[in-house]
């Protein structure tokens, strides 16, 4: 499938089928993000001891809902909605960081992963975007945990530098390059036919 530049006049309407699939995603989401967490519990603590700031890499695993659902419905919002209804959601199923932290770092990460497709007014929808949405939804990840922390002051700390790096390329590729890659997937098997994102691919 080519990542050329798709561009053409949105729709920015939202439909019921929109709203179903982005709640999905985000219902699915939610699922995955409460089940790493239980998973990614122990060697987050071993590597963050190793060193500072590099269990970031696990970051891109609590990052793609807002991706994914833009890249699919592509409407003006999808991002935002998916992230927050997972990030909700695993905190209704219990998290070690509570409701409130949980549904700010979401909002967070999905308003920044929504900003790469705003800057183009919603009219590219291709991997380099997709990229970037990861890329910056790793950003808010980080800039949330770096303030709230209070690690303002210590760019080497486990919320510095690094933490920065990894979280950043984690966002990158799971939330990114891998997002973009499972809705060519799913797009490929027809279950996306009612979107013009389904219809692309199968055109293609």
């Amino acid at each position: 499938m080519s990542t050329a530049n798709t561009v053409a006049k949105p729709n920015l309407k939202w439909r019921v089928v929109d709203i179903a699939v982005a709640s999905v995603i985000g219902v699915a989401s939610a699922l995955i993000y409460w089940g790493v967490a239980i998973v990614t519990y122990g060697p987050w603590e071993a590597m963050d001891i190793l060193v500072p700031g590099l269990p970031g890499l696990f970051n891109g695993l609590w990052l793609f809902a807002g991706p994914l659902a833009a890249i699919i419905v592509r409407k003006p919002g999808a991002a935002i909605y998916a992230e927050v209804v997972a990030g909700v959601l695993e905190a209704l199923m219990g998290n070690m960081w509570g409701g409130a932290e949980t549904f700010l770092i979401a909002l967070v990460q999905g308003v920044l992963a929504e900003i790469a497709f705003l800057v183009f007014a919603y009219r590219k929808w291709n991997l380099p975007v997709t990229i970037l949405s990861g890329a910056l939804s790793g950003l808010g990840c980080w800039a949330y945990s770096f303030f709230t922390h209070l690690q303002a002051i210590d760019l080497g700390g486990s919320y510095g530098v690094m933490y920065l790096v990894t979280t950043v390329i984690s966002g990158v590729v799971f939330a990114g390059v891998l997002m973009w890659f499972l809705y060519v997937a799913i797009a490929k098997t027809g279950a996306l036919d009612k979107f013009a994102s389904g219809r692309e691919v199968r055109n293609a």
